[in-house]
């Protein structure tokens, strides 16, 4: 396994986009973001915000481009973990385009969480050991997927709610967005403090907030609620200037 680490990881970083360009490629399915698009969610980012993938994927790959070259050992412990995060992410992509069903999509973020997260905080304990282009790459794609996954988790959970009720996309906005702006605040909380220090985590938190706040203030027209948005990105961030990760709580 750990002679194949690399090659898995790279093959990963490959699949992965081809596996979300599934339904619109080959017509199979139903395309990722269809079940949300045009629905006004105001809880959902706008769409182009979603382009993160892209650069998510990129680190990716590049990751397994630079562990496959350079083989150091530390190498392998983040990228058990990413290969684990990007075999559940293919899972989740292929599930959201041929099952199509909204809690099962939701559960099948949880073990992307994990194991990003798991790669991200090993990542952090590295940082005493000396910095270079390749931790920082490392870096940058453990946390920036850690973030992201977040944000699917925080805008899955009221679409989840929907799901197994007659609710609307435009009913309870105050509470829908709340319960994600909830559920996207306590995850931040505990990754500085616990898990990691890195900035790429609320870069790809912050990117997803913002697109919340846009889309309430063009889109919905909810003025109130892209105010609120930012004024808890706001103090998100604050937390991460304020607070390092120390991760007492979590073994390596």
């Amino acid at each position: 396994m750990k002679t194949y680490l690399p090659l898995i990881v790279i093959l990963l970083g490959v699949l992965q986009p081809l596996s979300g360009a599934l339904a619109p490629a080959l017509g199979i399915g139903t395309p990722i973001g269809n079940a949300t698009r045009d629905m006004t969610l105001p809880e959902q980012p706008l769409p182009a915000f979603f382009s993160i993938w892209s650069v998510i994927f990129l680190a990716y790959f590049l990751f397994g481009i630079s562990y496959w070259r350079a083989h150091e050992p530390w190498m392998e412990r983040i990228a058990a973990p990413l290969a684990w995060a990007g075999v559940f992410n293919i899972v989740w992509m292929i599930s959201a385009q041929l099952i199509a069903s909204q809690p099962l999509d939701f559960l099948l973020l949880f073990p992307i969480a994990i194991a990003a997260w798991t790669a991200a905080f090993r990542m952090d304990r590295l940082r005493e050991t000396g910095w270079s282009p390749k931790k920082a790459l490392a870096d940058l794609t453990a946390a920036m997927l850690s973030g992201w996954i977040t944000v699917a988790i925080a805008i899955s959970v009221p679409l989840t709610l929907r799901s197994f009720s007659s609710l609307g996309a435009t009913d309870f906005p105050w509470q829908m967005l709340w319960i994600t702006l909830v559920t996207a605040s306590l995850p931040a909380w505990m990754f500085a403090r616990y898990i990691s220090r890195s900035w790429w985590y609320f870069i790809a938190l912050g990117w997803g907030m913002i697109g919340i706040v846009l889309n309430n203030w063009y889109v919905t027209e909810m003025n109130w609620l892209a105010i609120i948005s930012a004024g808890v990105l706001t103090l998100i961030l604050c937390l991460r200037l304020f607070r390092g990760a120390d991760g007492s709580v979590i073994p390596a």
